[in-house]
């Protein structure tokens, strides 16, 4: 693989963001691409390192985004690149399910040892979050018999038919979309901003909602985020996941924890249940899992995954050659580059400087998250009225000075930190810097 000149580390505005390259080839992409894609900051990348994006126009921007948790190690990590570089010249697709191949069985390999729980486990692979989602329901259904899938208030889980249902939000994910599929039912989450109550007062009112107007018999499975992503990174009160998980237990009623945003070192464990000990019966992965190659994986109790008929999970890319060695490269830089460790001292930062702001600005009513998963929720001062103009003007302000933020929630209002993990001190408080001004130069 030839050498590629070094990204400097530093922020490096050259024009107005987005600069005439970016809006010219914007030009070029609305004449061609659905309107129904859209991106929140239409500045063009032509290059990425570490937590540096650099645009056509050679602007530099701090990325406190990493493309949705997923650049997680870092843009273009040189151990990556060279694995995904040497998959390629050696074969790029073959189909696991004609002629299967050493990597996707090192992946499983990896998962099944990574992931919560001493039981026996088995490894199916895919290409995206959502499918990882599908089946991780087609499995339940399948194992238990039953066909009620429990989800959450503010849950999101995906853009196709089943996973549209599964999410809680309308607009832009489910809108005029429908009719989705069926015997999906929604309950409470706990969200301590807004509820007030003790993780173990929300569940015992999300348990009553299921027993009365489901019934314990007919689910399959109880489908959570441990931390909700796109539903605001709502973390629930502590003792919710346990209370939770233990019923389920008492009813065989499967446990999937979606772990799609905040696997893969992002909270400072492997993966967020850990926080408090709850060992899923499923787990679906990915984003972070392969630095940015397609690759989703569906891990549980073997008795489980193993019960679905021969054939009956798969796909024609599921598990792709060149995605797996990224997801091996990925696995190997998170634990040598102890990246759990990292996650932690760049959530203390970003909780430090958020906290800062909020005593500054009133409109921070809570700043939460767990690692190098944080956000701060934007309301009107005094009252808990969401502000999502405030969040989507910040957004805007920091991606004019070249600091890549997002915002998310049912109200819009949420604004979330997602750092790569290998970003440095200076440079991370250099992008909150920008975000304080933002603040500071919209609320005076």
């Amino acid at each position: 693989m030839s050498e590629r000149t070094p990204i400097k580390q530093e922020r490096v505005l050259v024009t107005e963001i987005p600069g005439p390259k970016s809006q010219a080839l914007h030009s070029r992409r609305e004449a061609v691409v659905s309107a129904g894609v859209s991106s929140g900051l239409p500045s063009y990348i032509e290059r990425g390192q570490g937590a540096i994006l650099v645009d056509v126009d050679g602007n530099q921007m701090i990325d406190l985004g990493s493309g949705i948790a997923v650049a997680s190690v870092g843009h273009a990590h040189p151990n990556v690149a060279q694995a995904i570089a040497e998959q390629a010249y050696d074969f790029n697709h073959t189909c696991f399910m004609v002629t299967p191949y050493e990597e996707y069985v090192e992946v499983a390999e990896a998962l099944n040892e990574l992931t919560p729980g001493t039981f026996k486990k088995a490894t199916a692979l895919f290409n995206s979050g959502a499918e990882a989602v599908e089946n991780a329901v087609k499995v339940a259904r399948h194992a238990t018999g039953r066909s009620a899938i429990v989800v959450f208030d503010n849950a999101y889980h995906g853009r196709t038919n089943l996973t549209m249902a599964l999410t809680a939000k309308n607009m832009p994910y489910k809108d005029k979309f429908g009719p989705f599929a069926p015997e999906i039912y929604r309950v409470p989450m706990s969200y301590p901003l807004r509820d007030g109550l003790t993780g173990d007062e929300a569940a015992k009112r999300a348990i009553e909602s299921i027993t009365t107007h489901i019934g314990a018999e007919h689910v399959a499975a109880m489908l959570i985020e441990p931390i909700q992503g796109e539903g605001g990174f709502i973390v629930p009160a502590p003792g919710f996941l346990p209370a939770l998980r233990e019923w389920t237990a008492e009813h065989d009623i499967v446990f999937i924890a979606d772990e799609i945003q905040t696997g893969f070192c992002r909270t400072g464990q492997w993966f967020a249940c850990e926080h408090e000990g709850v060992v899923p019966d499923l787990i679906t992965t990915a984003k972070g899992i392969a630095a940015g190659m397609p690759l989703a994986a569906l891990t549980g109790r073997a008795e489980l995954m193993n019960a679905v008929h021969a054939g009956g999970l798969g796909g024609t890319y599921g598990g792709n050659p060149v995605a797996v060695s990224a997801a091996l490269a990925s696995i190997e830089v998170m634990r040598s580059e102890h990246l759990n460790d990292r996650a932690l001292h760049i959530g203390e930062i970003l909780t430090s400087r958020l906290e800062g702001m909020a005593e500054e600005f009133g409109c921070i009513a809570q700043v939460r998250g767990r690692g190098a998963m944080m956000a701060a929720e934007l309301v009107h001062p005094s009252t808990l009225e969401p502000d999502a103009d405030l969040a989507k003007a910040v957004v805007s302000a920091c991606g004019a000075q070249g600091v890549i933020t997002l915002s998310c929630g049912t109200f819009g209002n949420v604004l979330r930190f997602l750092p790569p993990l290998i970003i440095s001190d200076e440079l991370l408080n250099e992008g909150l810097d920008v975000v304080e001004a933002a603040f500071r130069s919209l609320i005076a």
